[in-house]
């Protein structure tokens, strides 16, 4: 029986996720999901207009969608090695209790 609720919780947890991530696409409609660095450029720009950036960036996508993508693959990559060391760890304990 707690094998089943483990799995039942799992799954009320990938739900819960995915409704916070959903849930403001749907709920409001006409809002420009902006990000942080957008934001952060104009506000600056509001209280400094002289401000000139330190840096220029090493590599300019040519395109929103490709910048997306990239920002996308660099989350999954980090999602990635965070689900596996967290595994890692898992397993090497569950060995050590075993012994």
């Amino acid at each position: 029986m707690s094998q089943f609720k483990g799995k039942s919780s799992n799954w009320l947890l990938i739900l819960a996720v995915l409704s916070l991530a959903i849930a403001p696409v749907i709920f409001i409609r006409d809002a420009e999901f902006n990000g942080a660095d957008g934001q952060a450029e104009e506000a600056i720009g509001e209280v400094r207009p002289e401000y000139e950036p330190w840096f220029k960036p090493v590599f300019e996508p040519p395109s929103g969608e490709v910048e997306s993508l990239l920002f996308s693959f660099q989350a999954a990559l980090g999602a990635g090695v965070i689900g596996y060391v967290m595994g890692l760890y898992r397993e090497r304990f569950r060995q050590q209790r075993n012994k």
